[in-house]
């Protein structure tokens, strides 16, 4: 615990990378290698390095600290920014990723 804790911004931003990475790998799954199985495991990533444990860091911190401290705070507006504005950005990621590989294939006759 108190790893997590003197660690907690960068195992925050290490687990932002990996969780935009793994949004990646899923719109290339997706679209690029046409896989439902590499989807599905980029989506089980996700989630294993986005929302659970972003949310169980803050809830550790605010344990920890017993107030709602910068750290906190940030989870809670990645949170927000997530079910917000950021479905609008992956929603566009989506269309740029589809757009990409369907002009890949085209490409290819």
């Amino acid at each position: 615990m108190e790893f997590l804790l003197e660690n907690k911004w960068a195992i925050l931003v290490s687990l932002e990378v990996l969780a935009w990475s793994s949004t990646f790998f899923m719109l290339y799954a997706r679209y690029g290698l046409k896989s439902s199985f590499w989807f599905k495991v980029a989506t089980v990533l996700f989630a294993l390095t986005g929302v659970i444990p972003q949310v169980l860091m803050g809830i550790v911190n605010f344990i920890a600290t017993k107030s709602v401290d910068l750290f906190t705070l940030i989870i809670v507006l990645l949170i927000i920014y997530g079910f917000t504005i950021g479905k609008k950005h992956v929603k566009k990621l989506d269309n740029w990723a589809q757009r990409k590989f369907s002009n890949k294939e085209n490409h290819r006759d």
